[in-house]
């Protein structure tokens, strides 16, 4: 079998595969089932400082091509979750698997505030989600939206923690290289890329929009080829490493992330959909794969995309000088 293990943020996992945050939740019990099932690591859901409920159903569909959600970030605000983090760690280490707590905040205190208070649990990394719609900057955006808001609370959370920290793009920026420079000047140990995309879905009987917030993030199938645009210009444009999520559902999907230049892989609507089965049947695509083509391991796959293409053949995406994975 190849060596699938990988390093992100000083952190060595087994194998690439992370528990996207958002899909199993932050019970101690599901996020140690997702560890047996084979993931390298688990990401818990968002919490903020404080407790939100979220927004009123309906709240999420099945559409045929992934999922549209429009949850509203429900959590019990991060001094319960820090309780739940804890049992979650003393269940999951003995099995070598990593755990991400993931944050957000409305302001850049919040995000210092939320930050502080999960490290209490000594989860290994902490996610930072800065592309859902908080307030930044006063002109209601997200953070992630503007370089200099996505810095700000960058800087606020790497002074608030010693933990490695892993903050979270948008795909719905104008230029994702500026905001991952950004992060990365401002402290960040990796980045996760990318978020879910806006969307809408209607009732054609009712000329109504499905979901009660109207819009939902999209994610699955339908993501894979925004995400991977997205993850290979990050790539390209910083030094540090990158989870990339999108659409990963099989292993091939998985070998194509890495590519571009991805260090991690997040899986997360594959596992709502297929259950926890897809971590093992991910890996041992990737393993065949790797085995059928001569790869021992995924640092000769890592970045294939940003090299020239061999002599004879065309490309319309041109190398980028330099570039070397993180």
């Amino acid at each position: 079998m190849p060596d699938l293990s990988i390093e992100i943020a000083g952190v060595r996992l087994a194998n690439p595969l992370v528990l996207a945050s958002g899909i199993w939740g932050t019970t101690p019990e599901l996020l140690e089932r997702a560890a047996r099932a084979g993931a390298g690591a688990v990401t818990a859901k968002t919490c903020t400082p404080g407790p939100r409920r979220g927004h009123r159903n309906p709240t999420a569909l099945d559409w045929g091509h992934g999922l549209l959600n429009a949850m509203g970030l429900p959590n019990p605000g991060a001094e319960e979750e820090a309780g739940m983090l804890a049992e979650a760690r003393r269940r999951i280490s003995p099995l070598g698997v990593a755990l991400i707590a993931s944050i957000a905040a409305d302001t850049v205190e919040g995000f210092a505030e939320a930050a502080s208070i999960v490290s209490r649990a000594r989860p290994e990394l902490i996610e930072v989600n800065i592309s859902c719609p908080n307030v930044a900057a006063g002109h209601g955006e997200m953070f992630a939206a503007s370089p200099d808001a996505a810095a700000e609370a960058t800087r606020a959370v790497k002074r608030a923690t010693s933990i490695p920290c892993l903050v979270k793009l948008s795909p719905q920026v104008a230029d994702i290289a500026a905001v991952a420079r950004a992060v990365a000047a401002a402290g960040a140990d990796g980045i996760t890329a990318v978020n879910t995309l806006p969307g809408m879905l209607v009732d054609a009987e009712t000329g109504l929009p499905i979901l009660a917030n109207r819009t939902g993030g999209i994610s699955g199938p339908a993501l894979k080829p925004v995400a991977l645009r997205c993850v290979y210009e990050v790539c390209a444009a910083v030094g540090i490493p990158v989870i990339g999520t999108g659409g990963v559902g099989t292993g091939v999907d998985a070998l194509e992330m890495i590519s571009v230049g991805a260090t991690a892989v997040g899986v997360g609507t594959a596992v709502a959909a297929g259950g926890e089965g897809i971590f093992a049947r991910i890996l041992d695509e990737m393993g065949g794969w790797m085995i059928a083509r001569g790869f021992g391991s995924l640092a000769a796959i890592r970045g294939r995309a940003h090299r020239a293409p061999p002599v004879g053949r065309e490309s319309n995406l041109p190398p980028v000088p330099g570039w070397r994975p993180a």
